[in-house]
């Protein structure tokens, strides 16, 4: 019995850690995307990305931070350098919409309603709070 909850929870940690590393790739495709997409937020994507390798695998984790590209940005909010203006206000335009959007066409809960309201102020005074830094391109890094 107890060999079989052993093995149950080695299962279980194989698969998150799995799920996250998938999870993270996924999120540091995105990220990438988001460099050369205007509209699409580069910074919160590789910071998600960097929390999931982080949970998962030190290889990948160390493998971002030092990465010429993706690096430079998690460093960069990490040291409390910022991001940049472009990347605050789309990510807070983004994040709207998609609450916005959800309130109205996916919720009928009132609470629920409430709580993204909240989770949305709360995440928008975060973003605010982030001093921003002049926009970089890919060039400058």
């Amino acid at each position: 019995m107890h060999n079989n909850d052993k093995n149950d929870r080695q299962q279980k940690n194989k698969f998150v850690q799995i799920l996250f590393l998938t999870l993270g790739t996924i999120f540091v495709a995105v990220g990438i995307i988001g460099i050369f997409i205007p509209v699409l937020p580069t910074t919160p994507f590789l910071l998600l990305a960097a929390v999931l390798y982080a949970k998962s695998s030190k290889k990948f984790y160390m493998w971002l931070l030092n990465n010429r590209i993706c690096g430079k940005f998690i460093k960069d909010y990490k040291e409390g350098k910022g991001i940049p203006l472009k990347i605050k206000i789309m990510t807070i335009i983004l994040l709207w919409t998609a609450i916005g959007s959800s309130i109205v066409f996916a919720i009928n809960i009132l609470w629920v309603k409430i709580l993204l309201v909240l989770v949305a102020i709360g995440v928008t005074l975060h973003i605010i709070r982030i001093r921003p830094i002049k926009d970089r391109s890919i060039k400058n890094n």
